[in-house]
């Protein structure tokens, strides 16, 4: 593994802070934050047309920009370090690669160079609160989550060759504003039992999507209703049957490690505010940052934020298979359990750093006007969406027989 970034990945995380900074500021994210959509149209779609940041691990062949997925997992370090309200994460990390892998070429050619382009959004639906099962980061590789033939879920049926959708989905990200929905629906009964994803347009009859109140105000969620709704197979009904939970196993690892770099951004900016601000206040004639006791509780965090980056940088170096793991049998056999543990410390040293930060501010920093409780929530909101914290080291351990009993003859 070769540590350093190459100078195409430097250019896009220098373009990328700076853009941000400029149109991503603390007035900018609270004003965007309270729109209808929960995100500012005029940043993405600047984004989009200066970097092609939605495509930009999409092929040029559908109009993105032909980087590996590394690249993209590299700059979210860079919009969490500024909250970037933007669809980033439902569209590109969670909905852009299943269509890619799953899509016939008509779907692909369709979608993906309005998603490239910035012209279309999307988001990926699944019955709440099984997103992290989904994507195989804390539960077994199994279509149960998505129904299972029982009540609730998700239901597929087909009807004169026609997909129908009914169910219900919650905790979708910015499902409410994205103009395509990937919604894994169950289907078969109990003798065919499976999971199968399907596309739906963002207008489609018979579909309610009504944003909720969530922990994390910068990822707008919505509960999407399905009643009846005409929706079209992501690709062929025998090629993708069984392609389907690898398919969102991939999503997932990559989703992790692009979370995970996210996580460590945030981490790194709200360490920064701190000791900047810890410069300037003064306690008994002396700057609260000269007091040994800080200083210690700062380096700690520091450590902690410094090994997360560790693990998230190479969650995305392994996720990429550039030269990587895809070389290695030993580690891509457990590939998928890389960017959940990444996600783990990434979390932890979040949610330390955050608390710290807020702690230390003092009474200013306990307040809503204040930035520290968006980054305490970011934390919090991404462990409650694809954690507990405890739950992806546990499946780490699961998949990798951390805990299995072996025999051994001598």
């Amino acid at each position: 593994m070769d540590p350093g970034f190459t100078a195409e990945q430097d250019g896009i995380r220098r373009t990328l802070r700076e853009a941000l900074h400029k149109r991503c500021g603390p007035e900018e994210l609270r004003a965007a934050l309270d729109t209808p959509r929960g995100h500012d149209p005029a940043l993405w779609t600047a984004l989009a047309e200066q970097l092609g940041l939605p495509g930009l691990a999409l092929p040029e062949a559908y109009g993105g920009v032909g980087c590996p997925v590394t690249d993209l997992a590299l700059a979210a370090e860079e919009t969490g370090r500024a909250l970037a309200p933007t669809p980033l994460l439902a569209t590109s990390v969670l909905a852009a690669p299943l269509i890619l892998a799953l899509g016939t070429d008509a779907q692909r050619a369709d979608l993906l160079p309005r998603i490239s382009d910035g012209t279309l959004t999307a988001a990926l639906a699944v019955p709440a609160p099984a997103l992290a099962t989904a994507l195989a980061l804390t539960g077994p590789r199994d279509g149960d989550w998505s129904g299972g033939g029982r009540a609730g879920g998700i239901q597929a049926r087909r009807v004169q060759g026609v997909w129908r959708l009914y169910g219900e989905a919650a905790q979708v990200l910015d499902g409410h504003s994205a103009g395509a929905l990937v919604v894994a629906a169950h289907t078969g009964g109990f003798v065919r039992s499976r999971t199968l994803l399907f596309v739906v347009a963002g207008d489609a009859v018979g579909l309610v999507r009504t944003r909720q109140t969530a922990l994390d105000a910068t990822r707008p969620q919505a509960r999407v209703q399905l009643r009846d709704v005409r929706a079209d197979l992501l690709g062929s009904e025998e090629e993708v049957a069984a392609a389907v939970p690898q398919a969102l196993t991939h999503a997932g690892d990559f989703a992790a490690a692009f979370l995970a770099c996210e996580a460590v951004g945030a981490a790194d900016r709200t360490l920064e505010r701190t000791v900047e601000y810890l410069g300037r206040r003064e306690q008994f004639g002396r700057a609260i940052g000269s007091f040994q006791a800080v200083q210690h509780r700062l380096a700690d965090v520091y450590v902690q934020v410094q090994a997360a980056r560790s693990a998230a940088y190479y969650a995305a170096w392994a996720t990429g298979g550039q030269g990587g793991p895809a070389d290695h049998g030993g580690i891509v056999r457990h590939r998928e359990r890389v960017g959940g543990l990444a996600l783990a410390q990434a979390l932890e040293a979040l949610r330390r750093a955050a608390a710290e930060g807020i702690q230390l501010h003092g009474g200013i920093g306990f307040t809503w006007e204040h930035e520290a409780h968006l980054f305490f929530k970011r934390a919090a909101g991404d462990e409650l969406l694809f954690g507990p914290v405890h739950r992806l080291r546990a499946h780490a351990a699961e998949e990798a027989r951390l805990f299995e009993r072996t025999e051994v003859s001598v």
